[in-house]
């Protein structure tokens, strides 16, 4: 029996989980390390804990940081993955690690096609991708930047868009940066789920934080 997911909202309110947030593929932490070396002894740990759980999480090593993501194929939440994010918390600060969440963010590009016609085939092919579910695409080895594809035709802006996805408490400091950059606030109804930004020449971008907020 697969286990019952859980909100943005359940995982935040459970304790010792403050350094992460819950991004388009999950729950996402970041944490500093003084080398290559101690990153690696770090995720020997994490694989241990994840193996343990029967999880898979994306540990991704750098030679001064290690980004850790919960990946289920839909990017939802269960308990598993909560008490994986609460033990390498723990390790972590067992190792005295610090963690920046403000430098999270996820991605994905959004192509808006004409009903009843399906490019998914096109973007898989130039991109090595495979289908994901009924409209996404994603890279087999989940490096690359997922997409998603949707039978939208707007007029007044380009028919792709990038989707950022940040934490919420990150969401409207980034929102004014793009603003102060020459950006263009489009449409802001949906705040603070999401924010709809142009460039000066029309190209669009979503400032995301509704998977780090949804119910």
């Amino acid at each position: 029996m697969a286990d019952e997911t859980i909100s943005g909202k359940t995982f935040h309110s459970a304790v010792g989980v403050a350094e992460w947030r819950v991004l388009f593929a999950g729950a996402m932490a970041h944490w500093r390390t003084n080398s290559l070396r101690e990153g690696a002894r770090f995720a020997a740990r994490i694989s241990a804990a994840a193996e343990e759980l029967g999880r898979d999480p994306d540990v991704d090593i750098r030679p001064r940081d290690v980004v850790v993501t919960t990946r289920r194929p839909d990017g939802t939440l269960d308990e598993r993955d909560l008490a994986l994010a609460q033990r390498i918390s723990s390790i972590a600060r067992d190792a005295g690690l610090e963690s920046d969440p403000t430098v999270l963010q996820a991605m994905q590009i959004f192509v808006a096609q004409a009903p009843g016609v399906d490019v998914r085939p096109f973007f898989e092919a130039a991109f090595g991708y495979e289908d994901l579910y009924d409209s996404d695409a994603v890279d087999p080895n989940r490096r690359g930047i997922p997409f998603a594809f949707n039978p939208i035709a707007r007029a007044g802006r380009g028919r792709t868009h990038i989707d950022v996805s940040v934490p919420a408490d990150q969401a409207e400091a980034r929102v004014r940066a793009v603003v102060a950059a020459g950006g263009r606030l489009v449409d802001d109804s949906h705040a603070p789920m999401w924010w709809t930004l142009a460039s000066p020449d029309n190209h669009g971008v979503d400032i995301a934080a509704w998977a780090d907020i949804d119910n």
